[in-house]
């Protein structure tokens, strides 16, 4: 990828009285409105050519939140010394309006994201990871989007979570994002393209959407998510796990337990680390180089926490396990899974059983997506086929008919009576196999009535 892009930091429109008027109408206070004068007057602003960045698609890890790297050209960007945060989920439908730093259109009126849109966005993110192999960034763009989730707050947005705040400049320069502007400007054309899809719904689209293409699970998405409309509704610094604290388990606790999760669902969300690599001059932690990152794809260099580090399977818990092969990265965080006695009970399990860790992992990411978000519709809307959806057992008469000889009519009406009265339904089987046992009483029945008449 040798395109350049360009930030522009500015509102849509010419007139800065008409933005300004906007902003104030949208988010009715003096403040919204100083903020959207400062936005106005930046209306032609654009950064300098040697702020245009070369795209890199280092498949960083989606848990781990670095550190700016000294060659970034975006200096709202601050260092974090080795913070490596493990970091989360969601955005929102289209906002009224936006002072936003990072480059967007606005709308006239809120709307829900579209669903057709929703679906031609996931086909163009398909392409974007089959070129740019950013599969673990897209995973932390929405993982830290969403865990600033905290379940002790009830108010929106000041709550956090999935809600597009991510895109703001004031939360990109957190320590714990440093590097996720890549990522922006990785999905920014498919937002251009898509206006009726909110951020906060595109950051949880791509996320999903790179798990599943790097082979992982389906997981159970639903959108509609509501963006926040300014930078003054973006979390505080500091919600966002650290890699290295002193006590590991007990600070993944604190972090995931404010979010509403519980060790399952940290074990299983961790195994997420099957992707991507660190790097040291952004991170802290890692190695520059290993045999496994030297030839990319993507930028070459880091230090991956498996030998396939663009393939979602279980070889994460395996090699934490073993801790064999030392060009693989085990950061603290990784290493109390396997400590710790409650962590522990998850983690064996998932080296054994790559299914089961397939289950978890699709429950508890839906889950993370979904955290704090505001959704319009209120339930949401579903955007895959209903053939991706498991169904019961379809009722079939016919399929209980003695041999080949068909039932007739009235008798597969009764038997469909007798077997919905014992819990069964079209769509889904009975709880236990009573129906046979009607079979086996009305045969005997039968045999015991011809004896008797002969």
């Amino acid at each position: 990828m040798a395109e350049r892009l360009s930030l522009r930091l500015t509102l849509p429109h010419s007139s800065p009285t008409t933005a300004k008027a906007m902003a104030a109408t949208a988010l009715g206070s003096a403040a919204a409105a100083a903020a959207a004068s400062a936005s106005a007057s930046s209306t032609s602003r654009f950064l300098s050519s040697a702020t245009r960045a070369t795209l890199t698609f280092s498949s960083r890890s989606p848990l781990i939140l670095p550190r700016s790297s000294s060659s970034s050209s975006f200096q709202f960007l601050r260092s974090s010394p080795l913070t490596s945060h493990l970091f989360l989920n969601q955005g929102r439908p289209s906002s009224c309006v936006s002072n936003r730093g990072f480059n967007a259109a606005t709308h006239p009126k809120c709307l829900a994201s579209d669903p057709e849109q929703l679906k031609s966005a996931k086909e163009d993110i398909k392409k974007l990871l089959q070129t740019t192999f950013c599969h673990p960034i897209l995973v932390r763009l929405g993982w830290h989007d969403a865990g600033t989730y905290n379940k002790n707050i009830e108010e929106w947005p000041q709550r956090g979570g999935a809600n597009g705040s991510l895109r703001f400049e004031v939360e990109l320069g957190h320590g714990a994002n440093a590097g996720l502007v890549n990522a922006l400007k990785l999905i920014e054309p498919i937002k251009e393209k898509y206006s009726n899809v909110t951020y906060a719904d595109l950051f949880q689209l791509a996320s999903a959407t790179a798990i599943e293409e790097a082979g992982g699970p389906k997981i159970p998405m639903k959108y509609g998510r509501v963006d926040v409309v300014g930078p003054e509704q973006c979390p505080e610094e500091g919600r966002l796990p650290d890699a290295g604290p002193p006590s590991p388990a007990g600070h993944l606790r604190d972090v995931f337990y404010r979010m509403g999760l519980n060790d399952k669902e940290i074990v299983a969300l961790s195994g997420a680390h099957t992707l991507g690599r660190a790097r040291p001059e952004r991170s802290g932690w890692g190695k520059p180089e290993t045999k496994y990152t030297k030839d990319g794809p993507g930028a070459p260099g880091g230090q991956s926490w498996t030998a396939q580090w663009l393939k979602f399977d279980n070889s994460y818990f395996k090699d934490i396990k073993e801790r064999r092969d030392e060009e693989l990265l085990a950061l603290p965080t990784d290493a109390v899974l396997f400590e710790d006695p409650s962590f522990k009970v998850y983690a064996d399990k998932y080296v054994e059983d790559q299914e089961a860790f397939f289950k978890d992992y699709a429950e508890a990411h839906a889950k993370l997506s979904n955290l704090g978000a505001k959704f319009d519709p209120p339930e949401g809307i579903v955007i895959d086929d209903a053939s991706s959806k498991p169904v019961g057992e379809k009722f079939e008469a016919a399929k209980y008919s003695y041999g080949k000889r068909e039932l007739s009519d009235s008798m597969k009406q009764k038997i469909r009576a007798e077997y919905e009265a014992f819990g069964g339904s079209p769509d889904k089987p009975l709880p236990t196999n009573y129906f046979l046992n009607i079979i086996i009483v009305i045969g005997v029945l039968a045999i015991l009535t011809s004896l008797l008449g002969n």
